[in-house]
């Protein structure tokens, strides 16, 4: 119908299906939702009003709204072990701020992790609501290792009494230590939040371990790692329901879109199966095999080594080639990629030294072990040869093959 009713979008919408087809998407935070996710998703239920909760609506014909939001609360739970699930937040930020917004006061302290060191926007960063509203103090890696340094976590709550603590990251390829978090929050009486938005399949997946029995709160998007559609969950204990409740709604959106929550409710049911566990073991093992390979072709990777299924790459220490030159190169032979500040990165954040890739996307195609070599050896081919545009259109033609012998949805 959209081909006749509007041309021109359904043609760009077509555009960037094929796009989506034909190119191998290392950006660390973009995945495939499933047929029946998106199924979902475009469902009639983006036609109902359901402001608050379950039971408790301010609009008539809530029936099956409310079964359908329950059964994605139930099935979170189910992942998880919550003992409260709220799936109502519409993604990663405004997550995060009600949860700010439920324990804390404008001007309390908090410890994060410094964004140039990989933490994310909304966990301290003085441009975002976090670093605006509260008083944050930024907790940072170990320069000779670029593992997190939990003796100065430590340090630093014990000096400054923060009212939460987050363990969490955007840009770390190492796995965290919940249980000395725990202990760390313990000590100075913290509330311990994690933000897991990028490693929530790995532990659904049985991967990683699970930070909810440690932590006061969880919170999670639910399009990375986990295959599912746009949004956000936060989890908690049992005693924090009614705070978190109120801060989701009113204080921080109004109508939940229920057609979201019905594709997380699918989602979740994908989540429960076998073969997502099959699927997060293997988003692992590939990105250790890409981590290894590319470290053999010589390129400096952010400690080391990944416990999870990203990794930072240094692309300016390696071969004295800015981020800029480099996406260029890797974009003509259809690797997409994303900036990003490596630890202690002597550029700017705009042209930083690092380049940020992940495994998940790759890994839904069901690439496998022998593919990441191959990605490894097209990547550093293309960032070496930037400037040859026979050897670049050669190494465009491998990736359409592969991404022929993988499709998405076809």
């Amino acid at each position: 119908m959209l081909k006749t009713a509007d041309p021109i979008l359904f043609d760009l919408i077509g555009k960037e299906e094929h796009r989506q087809e034909t190119e191998i998407e290392l950006i660390a935070s973009e995945n495939y939702a499933s047929l029946d996710v998106l199924e979902a998703a475009w469902s009639i239920l983006s036609n109902k009003y359901s402001e608050w909760y379950p039971g408790k609506r301010y609009y008539a014909g809530q029936e099956f709204i409310d079964q359908i939001e329950q059964l994605a609360i139930d099935r979170a739970k189910e992942i998880f072990g919550a003992e409260y699930v709220n799936v109502q937040p519409l993604s990663g930020s405004p997550a995060n701020l009600a949860v700010y917004l439920a324990f804390l006061k404008p001007g309390d302290k908090v410890l994060g992790l410094s964004l140039d060191q990989g933490g994310h926007l909304s966990h301290g960063h003085p441009l975002n609501f976090s670093g605006l509203l509260y008083e944050i103090i930024p907790y940072t890696l170990d320069p000779e290792t670029s593992l997190i340094d939990m003796d100065e976590v430590d340090r630093l709550a014990t000096e400054n009494k923060p009212k939460m603590i987050i363990a969490g990251f955007s840009a770390y390829s190492r796995d965290l230590d919940w249980k000395r978090f725990r202990q760390i929050a313990d000590k100075v009486w913290a509330i311990l939040m994690a933000d897991i938005s990028h490693i929530a399949g790995l532990i659904a997946g049985g991967v990683l371990e699970n930070p909810v029995p440690y932590c006061d709160v969880v919170t999670t998007t639910t399009h990375k790692t986990l295959r599912w559609p746009r949004g956000a969950i936060i989890m908690s204990k049992a005693e924090y329901e009614k705070d978190i409740a109120r801060a989701v709604f009113p204080w921080v959106q109004g109508w939940p879109h229920e057609n979201l929550i019905a594709a997380k409710a699918v989602a979740f049911k994908e989540a429960l199966q076998p073969e997502f566990k099959i699927y997060a073991r293997q988003v692992v093992d590939n990105a250790r095999v890409l981590a290894s390979e590319l470290m053999n072709h010589w390129f400096k990777i952010s400690s080391n080594w990944t416990d999870n299924h990203l990794m930072l790459v240094d692309v300016f220490g390696s071969f004295w080639v800015t981020w800029k030159e480099a996406e260029k190169a890797l974009e003509m032979v259809w690797l997409s990629t994303n900036k990003n500040m490596i630890p202690y990165d002597t550029r700017k954040a705009l042209d930083p030294s690092g380049i940020r890739i992940w495994t998940p996307r790759a890994t839904t195609r069901w690439m496998k072990e022998a593919e990441m070599k191959v990605i490894a050896r097209i990547f550093s081919d293309a960032v070496r040869n930037k400037d040859d545009e026979v050897k670049l259109a050669s190494l465009k033609q491998e990736v359409l093959e592969m991404c022929g012998r993988f499709p998405i949805y076809k």
